[in-house]
């Protein structure tokens, strides 16, 4: 319950609808029990006594308590409402934040199907939690210890017949709420796997086509939906239990009243007035057990979901702002130093994935790193943004450790294309100037240009203002790799990493982008990752990864001359014969 406990700070603001949601449930309470004692009033000196004025105005009394009930009931369902979707705003969106705020390693354990079921799922259920509790969860206690009050008034031996079969029927709802906590809990589990499988196979289904894995895709995901329908359907058979138990105990009860009080009423203990009294009170009492036990899913699965958000709401980021750590001022490009990093996605040096890499980027310079694929070269590059923290080692920008500086000033610095080009549905235009969207539109257009995509857009039925399906799906793996490209060079960063992103673009565009990028005014240090060999032809330094290892650095002319791996990448990619790198790359090579 403490789960449970710590979500109660989203209602907070929404105190004082609580509070009247409340005071109108007690309200209704109140109406309800005086029905019964209305009632006893009814039968002994009205009907018993043949008062008929006391009958007629008795019997108004109670159709005006009834219509007030209506209205006051109308006006708890209305704030109860209001502050169960208000709560469940406010939570989807703490959620959505709360995951802006995750590092790379908080996303990899954290799968986008899983947080699917979260922001959706888990809130909703939590939402329905919290309205029952303002509306029925509320109502059922007060309505049990108002009836019980009554019941003893009318009368204390028929009531004390009851509190074994109360304490048994209490005991009952415990019990099965208790069993089936947990239970929800396993159910949405199953929930995160079966959404996890349905998002990859429509992120990936155009190549579930192109390899006719469509049996293999159902089969996988008949699985994982039977297996959520399975406990789904094993939870609400041992729920079903309930209903009937609960039942048994309302009839016995009933059959106790009537015996008991029957016989104290031809012993003249009990009027016929307080034995119909007393049985609403009953049946006020244990109608609100019911009620629970049928709400008992709701709590159940609201209690279960409240754990799961909470886990996600009390994630403290892998990768956050030191105490002391300060912003990051570049007079110019800068001067990046890797000294002995080591890096393991797991913390631990034993299954390091880069061990002890140093190297220097000279403010300027254009630094590639060339490699098999699985070398590393993704993974250093993600930790100059600080994406992940180095193991062991440091990662410096002009001398300051990237731990020790604020991560927003940090990124303000970096231009980053990523391996995989994502664009966002909207225009052509919002896209390339997502990281600074004030931009103007020859500043889009002169990014756009640098980045060889212009062309391709003014071509377009409506130019920058085309739209962008989702993930960038009406474009090709070029084009998007191009418009990635402007949204980065639209920053003018100081930094600029190119994590592959030219490898869907033909040699010719290549070539004039990086000639695009050499004639940039302003001072830049470039990191440039490729598998593509015509890629690094140009770069200042050139460094060699295998298997997470610097096996050799230095410029073309250098590696072609001293490193055996480097010329059988550039034989195995160009052939012994190719043309000399000047005229491959456009240029001069160092």
């Amino acid at each position: 319950m403490a789960s449970v406990a710590r979500l109660l700070r989203f209602a907070k603001p929404y105190w004082l609808r609580s509070l009247g949601a409340l005071v109108l449930l007690t309200l209704l309470v109140g109406l309800d029990l005086s029905i019964p004692r209305l009632i006893q009033s009814l039968i002994d000196h009205g009907i018993l006594a043949h008062d008929r004025g006391f009958v007629i105005r008795t019997s108004l009394l109670m159709l005006g308590v009834s219509a007030l009930s209506i209205f006051v009931a109308i006006g708890n369902n209305s704030l109860s409402v209001r502050v169960g979707e208000s709560v469940a705003r406010d939570v989807r969106e703490a959620l959505f934040l709360k995951i802006q705020t995750f590092s790379y390693g908080d996303l990899d354990r954290q799968k986008t199907g899983q947080l699917m079921v979260r922001l959706t799922s888990d809130t909703s259920a939590v939402q329905r939690l919290l309205q029952i509790t303002l509306r029925i969860g509320t109502r059922a206690p007060l309505l049990m210890v108002g009836s019980l009050v009554l019941m003893i008034s009318t009368s204390p031996t028929l009531a004390m017949t009851m509190v074994p079969l109360l304490f048994l029927t209490s005991g009952s709802i415990v019990f099965f709420l208790v069993k089936q906590e947990p239970m929800f809990r396993f159910v949405q589990q199953r929930l995160d796997r079966m959404n996890s499988v349905l998002q990859e196979n429509v992120a990936g289904i155009r190549l579930v086509k192109a390899f006719v894995r469509e049996p293999f895709e159902e089969q996988r995901f008949e699985i994982s939906n039977r297996a959520y329908c399975d406990e789904s359907a094993k939870v609400m058979r041992f729920a079903a239990l309930m209903p009937p138990a609960l039942t048994l105990c309302v009839n016995t009860s009933l059959v106790v009243v009537i015996w008991v009080g029957g016989l104290s009423s031809a012993r003249g203990a009990l009027t016929i007035g307080q034995i119909v009294a007393f049985t609403n009170y009953l049946l006020t009492t244990m109608t609100p057990l019911v009620m629970m036990t049928l709400l008992s899913n709701i709590w159940a699965s609201g209690i279960a979901s409240a754990k799961r958000l909470d886990e996600v709401l009390s994630v403290v980021p892998e990768v956050d702002d030191a105490p002391d750590a300060r912003a990051l001022i570049l007079n110019g490009a800068p001067r990046l130093v890797f000294d002995d990093v080591t890096f393991s996605y797991r913390g631990t040096a034993a299954d390091a994935v880069l061990k002890r890499i140093s190297f220097v980027a000279e403010p300027g310079q254009t630094l590639a790193i060339l490699g098999a694929t699985g070398a590393g070269k993704s993974t250093l590059v993600k930790l100059i943004p600080r994406f992940y923290d180095v193991t062991a080692g440091s990662v410096t920008i002009d001398g300051v450790d990237v731990r020790r500086l604020t991560e927003d000033s940090l990124l303000a610095a970096i231009g980053i294309v990523p391996q995989e080009s994502l664009l966002f549905s909207g225009s052509v235009r919002d896209n390339v100037r997502y990281g600074q969207p004030e931009a103007s539109d020859e500043q889009v257009i002169a990014a756009a240009s640098a980045a060889q995509a212009h062309d391709f857009i003014a071509r377009m039925p409506h130019g920058y203002d085309s739209r962008v399906e989702q993930r960038g799906a009406n474009f090709s793996g070029g084009q998007r790799q191009r418009l990635a490209l402007a949204r980065a060079l639209l920053l003018r960063p100081k930094l600029l990493i190119l994590d592959d992103s030219t490898s869907a673009v033909d040699v010719e565009t290549e070539t004039l982008i990086q000639q695009a990028l050499t004639g940039q005014t302003e001072a830049q240090t470039r990191i440039v990752v490729a598998q593509r060999i015509s890629t690094v032809l140009r770069a200042d330094k050139i460094l060699v990864l295998d298997d997470g290892r610097i096996v050799a650095e230095g410029n073309h002319g250098e590696l072609m001359r001293g490193s055996q791996v480097y010329r059988e990448i550039y034989a195995s990619q160009l052939g012994a014969g190719s043309p000399p790198p000047s005229e491959l790359a456009g240029g001069s090579t160092q």
